[in-house]
């Protein structure tokens, strides 16, 4: 946001890099402009941008709760627009550039709330984009209204857009149907806001940055219409929820962030995150050809007994098999391999059958393959 800074290179800090027009710069956080970094970037070269600009808020004055103290609201010089018509200008010449960059199968998901999305919406259209659906992100557990002279405020709105109307983008509905235990996933999303241990702090305990979004959220729309190892764009980085989520996933990704307070806290965040160890994990066969069998008919069958020790590929968590088929890690949490899996990784979810692996004379083996044998001996 904003113009990029006119400072010499010798006096720069050292966070972020400048984007050089002759490579891709994977995996990296581009210190800067949003309009410039991705002007140096080629032509269709990203396969899905998610964009979270400034809300342009226009908040006036502070605001306090009942017992006097003060909300720590969004009221940065970056969320700051003269005039509705300089928040305009700003977002088309944004949204150029994206399209510009943007695959011709790839999607762009915008975020907003009430005070922009409108505008945003707009400007999408006007560009050539073409709406896919609208998400209405519920807010679990959102500030309330102090004043008590509006609604409460619980939801943000996504706005999701192919480049055009007949362009072959990337949707695994499958994969969200399984997430959604089974039925087809709707526009309206149930998810908690960023707070507790995924709240990022800074040095005096005040929040990183005031509009941090959840994993969970991040989570899904790239699990949406992405695939391992496709490349995301992030113009406004932030603390580096994409860049942290995309990393857990196997995708790659390009932040671009003018602040150095942000891109000190996101590259800090995304050295720490694990990637999922596995690559399958939300691989869906075709219906007709998924094998209906149950965890527990391994264990009654023998296949694995109970008291049977089993490990990610890793060897970073562990579980004992127990006699019903559920699973029991050392830390106490139990479930069954999906619910357990998911747990002890912080995931939505988990393909308990390739994530789970036995320990054989031949090296790690994921338990889908005794599911493979007992299936053929079925067959035979």
């Amino acid at each position: 946001m904003g113009v990029l800074e006119k400072i010499p290179a010798a006096r720069r800090r050292p966070r972020g890099k400048e984007v050089a027009a002759s490579r891709l710069p994977l995996n990296e956080i581009i210190r800067g402009d949003c309009v410039e970094a991705m002007a140096a970037l080629p032509d269709r070269c990203v396969d899905m941008i998610f964009a979270d600009p400034p809300y342009n808020l226009q908040l006036g004055g502070h605001l306090h709760r009942p017992d006097g103290s003060q909300v720590d609201a969004v009221d940065d010089d970056w969320d700051k627009f003269d005039t509705f018509a300089t928040y305009d200008r700003f977002t088309r010449d944004w949204l150029r550039e994206a399209r510009r960059i943007l695959k011709e199968d790839g999607t762009i998901w915008v975020i907003g709330s009430y005070h922009n999305i409108f505008r945003v919406g707009t400007a999408l259209q006007d560009e050539g984009f073409w709406i896919l659906n609208d998400i209405v992100w519920r807010k679990a557990n959102p500030m309330p209204n102090f004043k008590g002279t509006r609604f409460t405020n619980a939801h943000e709105t996504l706005i999701w857009c192919s480049k055009a109307e007949k362009a072959k983008y990337t949707f695994n509905y499958r994969k969200m149907k399984a997430l959604n235990d089974d039925i087809q996933m709707r526009s309206d999303w149930t998810l908690p806001i960023c707070s507790g241990g995924e709240r990022l702090k800074d040095d005096d305990g005040h929040k990183a940055h005031p509009t941090q979004k959840p994993e969970s959220l991040l989570y899904r729309v790239m699990l949406a219409c992405t695939e391992a190892g496709d490349l995301v764009l992030d113009p406004f980085f932030g603390t580096g929820t994409t860049g942290a989520v995309a990393r857990r996933l196997g995708r790659r990704w390009i932040g671009i962030e003018r602040e150095d307070k942000y891109i000190a806290v996101a590259e800090q965040r995304i050295a720490a995150t694990l990637p999922l160890d596995e690559s399958a994990m939300m691989s869906i066969p075709e219906k007709k050809a998924a094998p209906r069998i149950a965890f527990g008919v391994l264990v009654e069958t023998g296949l694995i007994a109970p008291g049977t020790m089993l490990t990610d590929a890793k060897r970073r968590w562990s579980a004992l098999v127990r006699a019903d088929g559920v699973l029991a890690s050392g830390c106490g949490a139990t479930g069954s391999i999906h619910r357990l899996g998911a747990t002890l990784q912080g995931a939505p979810s988990c393909n308990g059958w390739s994530f789970w692996h036995l320990d054989t004379p031949g090296g790690l083996e994921p338990i889908d393959a005794m599911r493979q044998r007992h299936l053929q001996q079925l067959g035979e």
